[in-house]
This record gives C-alpha cells, structure tokens and sequence, in this order.
C-alpha cells in the first residue's frame, strides 16, 4: 500500500502539513506504508512550486481540481482561506479523498453543518486540524488533571497574543474580512477554546460579556499575492477592515469559571499562547514562548515549600518518545512538531491501523463544528451588548 498524499494552500500553515508529511514515516513505529509526496496545490503558482520543490513534492497545482482528479492521491490538507473550505473539501469527499481541514472548519455555520454532512457521507475520512492538542505539555497538563491529581478543576484563564497585525502599513487580506468575531478570534481563539475544554475536561455551556475591539480600521491594498502574514508591496488604495483586532468574553463550563482573550495586535508577542488552570489541590501554567514545558503546583508539598515548578517535556510525556529524533528529556519541542504528530495520526488512519492512547486520531467535523459554536455564542454575546449566550450542547472527541 502507497499514500499517496497532497496538500492544498502553500501558505504558513501548508508548509507546516508539507514538512509533516515529509517526516511521517521517521516517526513512531515503522508500521507506516510508504508515503508518496504527490503536489503542493496553490492558485499562486509560483508559492506552489516554490513549495513543492522546498519539501519534495513530485508537482504543484494550480486547480484543486487536479488533486481530486488524481487517483494516485488519497489524503489531502486542506489549509486556505477559510471560505474556501467548503467547495474543496466537498469536491475531494466526493472523490473518495481522506481530508485533513485546517481550522477553523469554514466561514460561516451554514457551510460547517454542510461540511459535516458531507463528511457524514463520503468513503473517506473526514478530520480537522486542532494543532494545539498534540502539544506535548499541554496534553502532559491534561493527563495530570483528568488523573485526579489536582482535584476538581476550579477556572481556568487563557490569553493568546499576537502580534502579527500591529503594523497598520500591513496589507489587507481574506484575514480582515468578515464581521467581528471572525477576526483574531477565529484565527487564534479557536485554539484556545478547544484547548480550555481539553484541559478542563468540560464544555462551554455559555458566554457571557463579549467584547470586540477593531483597533486598526484601514488596512493599505497589496500590489501583489500576500502569503501568511508577511510584508508586501502595497498600493496607494486603502480598504476597511471588517473584523476584530481583539476579543475577550467569560465563559462559563458549568461550574467551572473561565476567562479567554485573543488579539493579534499585542505588541513584542509574535505568538503568545497561555494558560492557567487552578484547581482544588494544585494549579498549572503553561506558555507557548517556552512550548517545551510547563509549570506545576501542588498544595500537598511542604508548609513554606509551596509554589509553581518547572517541568520540561520528555520521553515520560505524550507524544515525545519516538515522535522526536532525539527524544530524550530536556531536548525540546516546538509548533512544528504538533502538525508531525498530527499529521502522523491522520495518515495512521488513512492507513487502517489502529488507534492508539500513544496517537489519538485527528479531531472530527464534529468538533470543528463544535468550535465555530463557540465562537458564534461569543459573536451573539458581543451584538446583545454583552449578555450571556448559550453554547449548543456536544460531546467532543478530545474529552470523550
């Protein structure tokens, strides 16, 4: 058996699933088929080729239409502007693909829930990418608490700062379009709501008190394609941005207090994602500007002896043994490492082999549609002036 595999979009987060897949078979066991690096799909030609030829894919396309059309490709990623999610990720379901989607699953709920169907129907696997869950510390940090260890989770707080679009002169994008909660939110607080329900253990039941902020309300037009956030030559020709610069809004996981802020204007923070978890017999921390451990505090230790700790990532934690070249204690990780093991676990599937508590399988469009219902409760929440908005009831895969 060959996977034959592709991947659509030559952006930031499409070089991340190209250098995955490159890696695959190096990691874990060897029970892995031979996986066969097939084409970087891009509308931008030469980011296309410039992509294939930087991670070894055999070509690159222009049309997603010739990856589905390729019967020598099995599994796809998908990782474009999110409107785009939708007619792509139909077109290879009904092609018999297995589809990895980047986050988050579309643009608009309508969209999502017909993504879900369709998924629901096809042959092939359907699976969405919540990177963040293959953090080795973040999921060390969620074993500790779903464990026992810490007692009964009291609140959790979550912060993830950007800094990205401080630079008014940074040109205009599909980023900045949509109205708000599609901004800064969708793009890094999605992450950070799936990852304070895995660590908590427990859904969002409902949001209150949301607040949107557009800081910078003009952005210049790029004389040319734009890839990820990079600088581009511009044109004299402004254009409005529709979506937030900030977000923040409580949330409440039944019983559980949480409160979660994104921007992508925190300047000096090119990518700053953290938390705390407090709970009845200890707290934990962890931070995404050191991502290769967390802190930990335990009330049981010693009157006068109490306090946060240090604990860097190793061998004993999810995900670094086997997943790493150098998988020993104190060696570290970062958030390319996530998309290898995501990916890993998304080919161990397309491949048959079994799951594993070692290699979890990829979250589901389920999930994904769980996700922009967060968000959407958050956007209703903000348009009510801050009044509290329910979260439809699901059961993710990440907490089952």
């Amino acid at each position: 058996m060959t996977i034959g595999v592709a991947v659509i979009g030559a952006g930031m987060a499409g070089r991340g699933h190209a250098a995955a897949y490159r890696a695959a078979t190096s990691l874990y066991e060897s029970n892995l088929p031979e996986v066969k690096l097939v084409s970087i799909g891009d509308v931008n030609a030469q980011f296309g080729e410039a992509a294939a030829k930087r991670f070894g894919f055999e070509r690159h396309d222009s049309d997603w239409r010739a990856i589905a059309d390729d019967p020598n490709i099995h599994a796809v990623s998908v990782v474009v502007a999110n409107h785009l999610h939708r007619e792509i990720v139909e077109g290879l379901l009904a092609a018999g693909k297995n589809v990895l989607c980047e986050k988050p699953l579309s643009d608009t709920l309508d969209d999502a829930r017909a993504m879900v169907a369709a998924a629901n129907n096809a042959k092939g696997i359907a699976r969405i990418g919540l990177t963040f869950l293959r953090n080795p510390a973040i999921a060390a940090v969620q074993q500790i608490i779903a464990s026992g260890q810490l007692g009964k989770v009291l609140h959790f707080s979550g912060d993830y700062w950007c800094d990205y679009s401080c630079d008014p002169n940074a040109p205009i994008s599909w980023r900045y379009k949509g109205g708000m909660g599609t901004g800064a939110l969708a793009d890094v607080g999605s992450h950070l709501t799936y990852i304070a329900e895995f660590i908590t253990g427990k859904t969002f039941k409902s949001i209150s008190g949301a607040q949107f902020v557009t800081s910078i309300t003009e952005r210049p037009v790029a004389a040319a394609a734009v890839m990820g956030h990079g600088a581009a030559e511009v044109t004299g020709q402004m254009d409005t941005v529709e979506n937030d610069d900030y977000a923040g809004f409580t949330a409440d996981f039944g019983g559980v207090a949480g409160v979660i802020q994104v921007s992508r204007v925190a300047a000096g923070q090119p990518n700053s994602l953290e938390f705390e978890v407090y709970c009845e017999k200890g707290a934990a921390k962890f931070s995404m500007t050191r991502p290769a451990e967390f802190q930990l505090m335990l009330r049981e230790d010693k009157q006068g002896q109490t306090g946060f700790r240090t604990v860097l990532v190793g061998p004993d934690h999810p995900y670094v043994a086997g997943g790493v070249a150098i998988d020993a204690p104190g060696i570290g990780v970062g958030q390319n490492d996530q998309f290898f093991f995501q990916n890993r676990a998304f080919l161990a599937e397309v491949a048959g082999l079994p799951e594993t508590s070692k290699l979890p399988f990829c979250a589901t469009f389920e999930d994904g549609l769980h996700n922009m219902q967060i968000i959407e409760a958050a956007i209703q929440s903000g348009m009510a002036n801050g009044a509290a908005s329910a979260v439809p009831a699901a059961t993710p895969s990440y907490i089952r």
